[in-house]
């Protein structure tokens, strides 16, 4: 990390330090993590707001770095996530409000950013036993529907979710943010498309996953299809939607009637129709 990190003897870090100028290296550091290829370097994201970053650390997922506004009201929970960063050896930092604006975009900052490792997205990461419903995204490009697919996975306990080809960035400030706490709840899985199917297909245990998409080619009522787990719940590209391919390998295309002038639903939103009409099913 090109910055100093304040270790003293013993290899502890301090306890914490404040920055004042907009030029210190620790913030154009945090700043350029806003942007993927800055990101994928060097395998850390940003995620800010006290809720969020708690939801983390009860997940287990500790900032390796933890900046607050100087000035900010006292709260417990923010007591507990200091102590959590400070035991797990990372480093605090206060600065001002208009510092954490330079560093996460915002205009009205929330009064903590946490800096992350990024997890392991690879298919061989992913506990497969961990819910009965996934949901799979291809090729899907905003960040916001990415982050609202991952909300709906942790309001059905889905396992998590897979994102298929060349998706959005899901540890993008937008991402994160949109995700409300999510992106640390829920596995995620990162692979093209041939890997995907070869690790769909594979024996794990006697428990083959049924791939399921929205289509309009030979497709059954959503309502009362046939589902079963663990059930693999895919959604293509916001305009294009999936490859022909792709529906032709699903085991279950299901349609959901539209009453109005819209002839397609928004693709994170037919996600979560789905994911509950499957939630109850399997129940």
């Amino acid at each position: 990390m090109p910055f100093d990190t304040g270790t003293g003897a013993g290899g502890s870090f301090s306890a914490r330090r404040e920055i004042t100028g907009f030029s210190n290296p620790t913030v154009k550091y945090l700043r350029s993590l806003r942007e993927k290829k800055h990101r994928k370097r060097e395998g850390k994201f940003l995620a800010e707001g006290l809720r969020l970053l708690t939801d983390a650390r009860e997940c287990g997922h500790i900032p390796q770095m933890l900046v607050m506004a100087a000035k900010r009201d006292p709260h417990p929970l923010l007591s507990q996530l200091e102590q959590a960063v400070a035991d797990a050896g990372g480093e605090i930092i206060e600065t001002s409000a208009d510092i954490l604006t330079k560093i996460t975009g915002k205009d009205n900052p929330q009064a903590v950013v946490g800096m992350f490792a990024e997890f392991d997205t690879s298919l061989a990461a992913l506990e497969r036993d961990r819910g009965d419903i996934w949901l799979v995204a291809q090729a899907l490009r905003d960040p916001g529907n990415l982050g609202t697919m991952l909300r709906t996975c942790d309001a059905v306990g889905a396992g998590g979710l897979i994102l298929i080809d060349d998706c959005a960035d899901p540890f993008s400030v937008e991402a994160v943010r949109a995700s409300m706490g999510a992106v640390f709840t829920q596995q995620i899985g990162q692979a093209t498309w041939d890997d995907f199917s070869a690790w769909l297909r594979a024996d794990h245990g006697g428990r083959a996953g049924q791939l399921v998409a929205a289509s309009l080619r030979d497709a059954v009522d959503y309502r009362g299809a046939p589902y079963c787990a663990p059930c693999f719940i895919m959604v293509g590209n916001e305009s294009r939607g999936l490859p022909a391919e792709y529906e032709d390998a699903c085991d279950l295309r299901v349609t959901m009637p539209m009453k109005g002038r819209a002839d397609s639903l928004n693709a994170a939103v037919a996600g979560a129709v789905l994911a509950y009409e499957v939630l109850a099913s399997l129940d």
